[in-house]
C-alpha cells in the first residue's frame, strides 16, 4: 500500500513487488490510479484513493479509499504499507479487522521519510509516527535519524537503482544543446523545498567560470515556478527539465552530480550516480553519509558557499573528481541489491505470517 508517489518510493515498491513475485508469494500493490499510471506496476493493481488534505472532498475520498482497503484487506496475511500517509490509512483501515485466518493481517511500515514543515507540524507528525510505530508488527526506516525517533525499528534495506543509458554522450549533449566545452553539474529529484535545489541555483552562481557551466535538473514539482524565478533574477544558466525517464542518458554527461537535500533518506538516485561512476556532492543529512560512506563529498545542509565550493573543485580539479568516480563504481558493487531487498521482506513476511 502506498500514497501518491512520483519518486523512490513507487519504484522501491515496483522492484519489491516483481521479486516477490517472482518467488510464488501472491503479491497486489494498492494505492492511487496516479500512482499506477506513472509506475506500471506488474503485478495486480488495486485502487486505492488517499486524499492529500483535510478538505470535504479529500476527506471523502480518503473514507471510500479506507473502505476499499478493509476490503481488499481481509484476504491477506500481511499488509505492507509505504509512507507515513498510507500507514495512517492502513492502520485505520485494518482495526480489528478479522481476515481469512480469524485474526487481523499483519502490519508492517516503511517509513521513507522525515516529517517536515513548521516545528509544531513536524512535533505533531512525529507523534502520530512513533503512534503508527506502536500499533505495526513490524517497522522498517530508511534512515539512522529515523531508527533513533521510533521504537523497535530496524533499517530497511533499499536497493540501488541501475538503469542503462540509451544514447551515447555526445548525442544527448546535442538534444540538451550543450556545447562539448561545457562543463554540466546533473541533479535529479522533485522541485519541492526538501530537495534544496534553490541552494543549487544560487550555488551556480558562486562556481568559478560559470558562465561555461550547464546545471540541469530533472525533475517536477511545486517549486517549479520559484525556482524559475530565481534562475531569471541570478541569470544563471540552470535549466529545468521536467520529469525524466532517461537519468541514465544524463548522467552519460554529468561531469558533476549534485544532491543538495536538506533530508534524505536512502535515495535510489544515489545508486544510478554510483553506478554510472560520476563524482557526487551531497549534504550530510539523513542516510546520506552511511549511504555513501567515502564515495561522495559531503557539505553542510543549507550551506551555499560550501555547495558551491564542493562542486567547484570537482570541476577544477581533475585529479580529485577521478577518485571520486573509481570510489563511486566501488560503492555501487557494495549497496543492496533487488534481490537483498526482496529477501529481507520474504524473511518478514513469513515470520509474521507463521507467528498467527
Amino acid at each position: 500500500m502506498l500514497a501518491t508517489s512520483t519518486g523512490g518510493v513507487g519504484r522501491h515498491v515496483n522492484a519489491v513487488a516483481r521479486g516477490l513475485a517472482a518467488r510464488d508469494v501472491r503479491v497486489a500493490v494498492l494505492g492511487p490510479r496516479a500512482t499506477d499510471e506513472r509506475f506500471r506496476f506488474n503485478v495486480p493493481f488495486r485502487a486505492v484513493e488517499i486524499g492529500a488534505g483535510l478538505r470535504p472532498l479529500e476527506l471523502l475520498k480518503t473514507l471510500g479509499g479506507l473502505l476499499r482497503l478493509r476490503r481488499f484487506a481481509r484476504g491477506a496475511d500481511v499488509v505492507h504499507a509505504h509512507g507515513f500517509r498510507a500507514a495512517l490509512v492502513t492502520s485505520l483501515a485494518l482495526g480489528r479487522l478479522r481476515g481469512r485466518r480469524g485474526r487481523r493481517p499483519a502490519f508492517v511500515i516503511t517509513f521513507h521519510n522525515a516529517m517536515s514543515g513548521g516545528e509544531f507540524r513536524r512535533r505533531m507528525l512525529g507523534r502520530m509516527m512513533r503512534r503508527l510505530g506502536r500499533i505495526a508488527d513490524t517497522v522498517f526506516v530508511v534512515s539512522p535519524d529515523l531508527a533513533s525517533r521510533i521504537e523497535n525499528s530496524q533499517r530497511a534495506l533499499i536497493a540501488a537503482a541501475v538503469s542503462t543509458p540509451t544514447r551515447a554522450a555526445d548525442e544527448v549533449r546535442r538534444a540538451l544543446d550543450i556545447s562539448d566545452r561545457a562543463t554540466v553539474v546533473l541533479a535529479v529529484g522533485r522541485l519541492h523545498p526538501q530537495k534544496g535545489f534553490d541552494l543549487l541555483v544560487r550555488a551556480t552562481a558562486l562556481l568559478p567560470d560559470a558562465r561555461n557551466v550547464v546545471v540541469v535538473i530533472a525533475g517536477d514539482g511545486p517549486q517549479r515556478t520559484e525556482l524559475s524565478a530565481l534562475i531569471d533574477a541570478l541569470r544563471v544558466d540552470v535549466r529545468l527539465l521536467g520529469d525524466r525517464a532517461d537519468v541514465a542518458d544524463l548522467l552519460q554527461v554529468a561531469d558533476v552530480v549534485a544532491m543538495p537535500s536538506r533530508w534524505e533518506g536512502w535515495p535510489l538516485t544515489a545508486g544510478e550516480v554510483f553506478a554510472a561512476g560520476r563524482p557526487l556532492v551531497a549534504t550530510a543529512v539523513g542516510g546520506l553519509p552511511e549511504l555513501v560512506a567515502d564515495a561522495a563529498v559531503l557539505v553542510p545542509p543549507d550551506d551555499v558557499a560550501a555547495l558551491a565550493g564542493a562542486v567547484g573543485s570537482l570541476i577544477q580539479d581533475a585529479e580529485t573528481a577521478g577518485i571520486y568516480r573509481l570510489r563511486a563504481a566501488d560503492r555501487a558493487r557494495e549497496l543492496p541489491t533487488d534481490d537483498d531487498v526482496t529477501r529481507q521482506l520474504l524473511t518478514c513476511y513469513r515470520g509474521l505470517a507463521s507467528a498467527s
